[in-house]
């Protein structure tokens, strides 16, 4: 909601000084300059004002719904969180990732990921596969800073897209508040409960 209405007049007659536009050149010129010199003068005290962010060096802290490219949750054990239950993979609406999935015989998990690619040149970074996810397998991290020199580097593989699920506690706390999440479990609605 805009902080005030401005009511335009398009009947009144305009002066020719403000069909020269001048009065409005001299009002952008003012506010341009009264902004330039104020960081002007918090750079040479050191008294930086809050927004100026001097990157490299320094780094925004992103808020906890900051969605950069999606990454696999990795396990103690270092084998990924994922199932390949392929939910991602159908909500995907750029159709970016790719899973093949494999069997395991011995182990309590029937099914695991043996390829998981995400081609980072045509996620949008939309969330639709974490919000798919039932495992919170695949989570949306901070890392936005994507540049390389040829497209066939953009593609992600499982490898790469693996981190540990410590470095990722503040985004899998934010969707277990967002989603009502506990665990991965959703919750039981009061209508659901048992009498």
């Amino acid at each position: 909601m805009p902080g005030r209405v401005i009511t335009v007049n398009r009947r009144a007659h305009t002066g020719w000084m403000e069909r020269l536009y001048v009065p409005a050149i001299v009002k952008g010129l003012w506010v341009t300059s009264r902004h330039f010199f104020h960081n002007l003068r918090g750079f040479m005290s050191g008294k930086r004002t809050a927004f100026v962010v001097q990157y490299p060096e320094e780094r925004v802290d992103y808020p906890d719904a900051f969605r950069g490219m999606p990454v696999l949750v990795q396990l103690a054990n270092g084998e990924p969180k994922c199932v390949a239950c392929g939910l991602c993979e159908f909500a995907c609406p750029t159709d970016c990732i790719t899973i093949v999935p494999g069997e395991l015989s011995d182990s309590g998990i029937e099914r695991f990921p043996e390829a998981f690619d995400i081609d980072m040149s045509r996620c949008m970074f939309c969330g639709l596969c974490e919000e798919a996810c039932p495992e919170e397998a695949i989570v949306m991290s901070r890392e936005v800073e994507l540049a390389t020199f040829d497209r066939g580097s953009m593609t992600f593989h499982k490898k790469e897209l693996l981190v540990p699920e410590a470095l990722l506690r503040r985004r899998l706390e934010f969707i277990r508040r967002e989603y009502d999440r506990d665990h991965g479990v959703p919750a039981r609605s009061s209508s659901e409960t048992p009498s």
